[in-house]
């Protein structure tokens, strides 16, 4: 077996092995908030998670996955000296998957995409020079760290501010909550028509029969919720008015379950659009300079690279997935059924908008970012602080700390191949 054949297959399994990470680590952000809740069980949110994220990452995941793989470092640098940019690639892979599987192991959850971002800089900038950096993009890609948390904070404050007012704080909140579910029930079936019209299948169709093909979709599934939660009016305004308070809201929350898990499946979805070129990038970028031996600006993803980043996430999700779930569902805020609900169709909405930009952002972000702003909704108190100081911590040393792994890593892998 020849080095290059050899240096195809151990590729495939870093990818594989970082695809595997990513899923012990990073699917928390989809399911976490819904276990916490007690919305779906660990086993069923395992399993809804794995058929979305999968679907994600197969039929949404192309365009991010070319920002990783030449939107960080200028590939050209390194056009004399090919497999120099192979195995930093390869070292990219290694040194982001080590350091998630020992987060994970501490049920600890991370930003993938600053793990492999750094990575793949500090390589970038150690090896080819400071030119081979792509500092504009990555400034691009640095504000949308940013923009994200605050946007999915935006989004998802407004959503529980509406909850709470027009549901839970209304005079009949049962009844309110059947009057209302519908329209939330069209939000997520338009975004996520949406975001599978314009990324995942390429139809050739303008933006305007994309939105009304997406807000047919949405009235229909808006419909059949009024029909599948809907009771008779008088029995309805009748429990409304005999029941406490605090019983009322119970009853909200049992009806606001099922749109949490239309939620979570829409946050597993978007995640696995977003979050498989942490692991596919690279990985692309290698196969096609030891193909062609030369280095292009365009590296084609096959849709089997795609398939094969989606397995890894899933079999990730189902053999360690659990450690990280339990701690974004106990360990950050009491979560309820309307509260998940807000958070995961906040985070959700920015991460599809940015697969569809192509933006690398951070799922973490956008779903801590999100739990913030349904806090707020709630007041400063119901926000855990010191977890948020801890979190924020996490995410100012994982880029160094990934870059410094990576040229080591680099470094081993050249004595072993070279």
């Amino acid at each position: 077996m020849d080095s290059f054949t050899i240096i195809q297959i151990v590729t495939l399994l870093l990818g594989f092995y970082m695809a595997w990470n990513i899923g012990a680590n990073d699917v928390a952000n989809a399911m976490g908030t819904s276990v916490g809740s007690k919305a779906l069980t660990l086993k069923k949110a395992v399993i809804i998670a794995a058929i979305l994220e999968f679907s994600g990452a197969y039929f949404v995941g192309g365009s991010v996955s070319e920002t990783i793989q030449k939107g960080i470092i200028d590939p050209q640098v390194f056009s004399h000296e090919p497999m120099t940019f192979v195995l930093g690639m390869m070292g990219s892979l290694l040194a982001t998957g080590a350091l998630l599987q020992v987060a994970s192991y501490f049920g600890l959850p991370i930003s993938t995409t600053h793990a492999i971002v750094g990575a793949v800089m500090g390589f970038g900038a150690v090896i080819g020079g400071v030119g081979a950096v792509h500092w504009n993009e990555l400034g691009w890609i640095a504000s949308s760290w940013i923009i994200s948390p605050l946007l999915s904070g935006v989004i998802s404050y407004t959503i529980f501010t509406i909850i709470q007012r027009k549901i839970l704080l209304a005079p009949n909140p049962i009844y309110a909550s059947h009057k209302f579910t519908p329209y939330f029930v069209f939000l997520c079936f338009t975004v996520i028509t949406l975001s599978i019209l314009f990324q995942g299948l390429h139809l050739p169709i303008s933006n305007s029969l994309a939105l009304l093909t997406s807000g047919a979709i949405g009235l229909t599934a808006a419909g059949a919720s009024y029909f599948l939660i809907r009771q008779p009016k008088e029995s309805v305004l009748q429990l409304a008015g005999n029941l406490p308070y605090a019983e009322d809201s119970q009853e909200v929350e049992k009806i606001f379950i099922s749109l949490q898990i239309l939620s979570a499946c829409l946050v597993a979805f978007a995640h696995g659009a977003n979050d498989v070129a942490n692991a596919i990038g690279p990985v692309a970028a290698i196969l096609s300079v030891l193909k062609t031996q030369t280095i292009t600006a365009h590296a084609i993803v096959p849709s089997w690279l795609l398939a094969l980043g989606g397995v890894g996430i899933i079999i990730g999700l189902a053999t360690w997935g659990w450690r990280v779930i339990e701690t974004i569902g106990k360990k950050i805020t009491d979560l309820t059924p309307t509260r998940g609900f807000a958070a995961e169709f906040g985070a959700a909405t920015t991460i599809l908008l940015a697969s569809k930009l192509g933006f690398p952002i951070s799922t973490t972000h956008a779903l801590i970012g999100a739990v913030l702003g349904v806090g707020m909704a709630r007041g400063l108190k119901a926000i855990n602080l010191q977890t948020i100081k801890e979190i924020a911590v996490s995410w100012i040393v994982t880029i160094p700390l990934c870059a410094i792994f990576s040229i080591a890593s680099f470094y081993l892998l050249k004595l072993l191949f070279l």
